[in-house]
């Protein structure tokens, strides 16, 4: 999509929710667009719980390379709170929560608890905490280490307030 043209109502935002051949049990979570922020993230794959995490928990995983890197091999908080931003709408589709094209995220609070490392996944596990006809609060953690939720390191938590699109913008996904 060019800068000129405008995103409008009619045109569909399409998501592949294909099984990622890699990693079994998880769906890889790309926009058709390929110009779009998210692929400056890398491949994105999601999920609904397993390895320990419950079934209400989406969770979206990445692998941050060099171009994400503060000084040293850290990823740049600014990197890891847009992953933190993209998760969001990745975990409304893992969720089952409806089309998260032309949602919004109107607050996101994040605090960040310890450095991310390059090259190795960092996963968002978001939770919905309250949904209502117009609205989504959900919280989250990044973690960084094993699958399993006992040993995965914290990197982050956040907050955030996403609007849900209106029935007349929701294109069908």
């Amino acid at each position: 999509m060019s800068a000129d043209k405008p995103i409008t109502h009619a045109e569909p935002i399409v998501l592949a929710d294909e099984p990622d051949p890699d990693n079994p049990g998880w769906y890889r979570w790309e926009l058709s667009e390929a110009d779009c922020y998210n692929s400056f993230l890398g491949p994105i794959i999601v999920r609904r719980g397993g390895d320990g995490v419950a079934d209400n928990i989406a969770r979206v995983r990445m692998t941050p390379q060099k171009r994400h890197r503060n000084l040293g091999d850290v990823v740049h908080g600014g990197a890891l709170a847009g992953f933190i931003d993209c998760s969001l709408f990745a975990a409304m589709r893992a969720l089952d929560i409806g089309p998260s094209g032309f949602a919004l995220t109107v607050e996101l609070q994040t605090h960040f608890i310890g450095a991310a490392q390059l090259d190795e996944p960092i996963e968002a596990r978001v939770e919905v905490t309250r949904e209502t006809g117009r609205f989504l609060f959900l919280r989250g953690l990044i973690v960084q280490g094993e699958a399993s939720d006992n040993h995965a390191e914290n990197k982050a938590s956040f907050t955030a307030i996403v609007k849900k699109p209106s029935p007349q913008a929701a294109p069908s996904q």
